[in-house]
């Protein structure tokens, strides 16, 4: 993969960080994994978490997305080009559990991730963040050990539209360009609904309070 110039050196602006900064705010649920359907779930179970439950509930959901990607993998058909659409906060990077920069990996997914990677899937983001911390967006996933194929933030109209709408139309963008979308994992319902993937897995955001 070719890095762009700043990805591999980059000084991020004061506006960047405020806008990082302001996606960072601390929330804290507990919860438990379930699978229902062709979705694995995390549910909450208490009023509050700390970081090893999320850790631990997020562990879980990757546990069952592991062995079908691994048997996907080996499948893929002559000359197919896989992808997994990943959302990045508290799904990718470990958003609302303290804020630095660059956010550390949520270590269950990268795991997934570098699996992934190893083996030849293409990996893309699908996020409501902002245009304008794109750059420091992509070089924090860079830096965590995540291969990026593509990254997709909202531009000024985007901020007017349904994000279940516009994370789908990624998605299908992301299908128009050859790829198979084997994979789409996020914490939120509007990261998952809207299809275009073969199977959604659901990280916990303990009834929406993480972002």
């Amino acid at each position: 993969m070719t890095r762009r110039p700043w990805a591999r050196r980059i000084s991020v602006t004061a506006v960047s960080m405020t806008a990082l900064a302001a996606l960072a705010a601390p929330a804290e649920a507990a919860g438990t994994a379930t699978s229902t359907g062709g979705t694995t779930t995390a549910t909450a179970a208490v009023a509050k978490v700390d970081y090893a439950t999320w850790q631990k509930d997020c562990q879980a959901v990757m546990d069952q997305a592991l062995p079908y990607l691994k048997q996907r993998i080996a499948a893929a058909g002559p000359g197919e080009k896989q992808a997994i659409v990943f959302d990045i906060d508290n799904t990718t990077l470990e958003t609302d559990f303290g804020f630095s920069f660059p956010q550390p990996a949520n270590k269950p997914a990268l795991n997934v991730a570098e699996y992934a990677q190893e083996h030849g899937v293409s990996l893309f983001f699908v996020t409501a963040r902002p245009g304008i911390i794109e750059a420091p967006t992509e070089w924090n996933l860079e830096h965590d050990g995540y291969e990026v194929s593509g990254l997709r933030v909202r531009g000024f109209l985007d901020l007017f539209k349904d994000v279940a709408a516009y994370k789908t139309a990624q998605r299908a963008g992301i299908e128009k360009q050859g790829y198979t979308i084997i994979a789409n994992i996020g914490n939120s319902a509007t990261d998952l609904s809207g299809g275009h993937a073969e199977k959604t897995y659901k990280l916990p955001d303990y009834d929406g309070q993480l972002s």
